[in-house]
């Protein structure tokens, strides 16, 4: 493995990326604030499954594809925004009655989970990080092969940014559990949420990096 002095600037450089503000705690943080603390944590075990197709393609390669062939990095990007406005949009168009905090049934609960695996995937940008930054703590040197070090690099990845997830949704549960319990307030948080989540579909459908 790695020395020690490399690990810990890969332990430090991982904290600091899980815990800037990105577009998968604002995401989580959108599913939280207008569907609830259970949407919360189901989006967040979502993107955390979903992140390890991305583990895996770094680990064996796949990633580079992008860098070869450009027009497949673009209709991944693409496809992942889209899919991103409507969700959004749905968001926003779901109606709370009486003035309650909506409850997830078993088959909302599945179906915020699978939306948020399909989130993951679809972001190409995620397979960029990957293949960008476990290779500076790569040791070819290590008892470790080289595709075993990317796995075990990307899965400690993984579970840091999934707690920044946890964190997030704890936080924006809390506060919603102290504002007002009124339909007006509903409806304010699912254009809140509804709207960063579309935000954050055309932020990624046309960025161009």
């Amino acid at each position: 493995m790695p020395t020690t002095e490399t690990l810990l600037a890969f332990f430090a450089a991982t904290a600091l990326f899980a815990y800037m503000p990105g577009p998968a705690l604002l995401y989580t943080a959108a599913q939280t604030v207008s569907r609830g603390q259970r949407a919360g944590f189901m989006a967040a075990a979502g993107i955390h499954l979903g992140c390890y197709v991305h583990v895996l393609a770094a680990a064996f390669g796949l990633s580079a594809v992008f860098a070869v062939v450009p027009s497949l990095y673009f209709a991944l990007k693409l496809a992942g925004g889209l899919y991103l406005v409507f969700l959004g949009v749905q968001m926003i168009r779901t109606k709370v009655s009486n003035g309650t905090v909506p409850t997830l049934p078993q088959k909302s609960s599945r179906r915020a989970f699978v939306d948020s695996i399909l989130v993951e995937v679809l972001n190409p940008k995620v397979a960029v990080f990957f293949i960008a930054f476990l290779p500076q703590f790569v040791s070819p040197e290590a008892s470790l092969p080289i595709w075993a070090q990317f796995l075990v690099l990307g899965m400690v990845v993984n579970l840091a940014f999934t707690s920044a997830d946890i964190v997030t949704v704890l936080f924006a549960s809390q506060v919603k559990k102290k504002l007002a319990r009124t339909s007006r307030f509903q409806d304010l948080t699912r254009w809140i949420g509804g709207s960063l989540l579309v935000g954050l579909g055309l932020k990624l459908a046309t960025d161009r990096t």
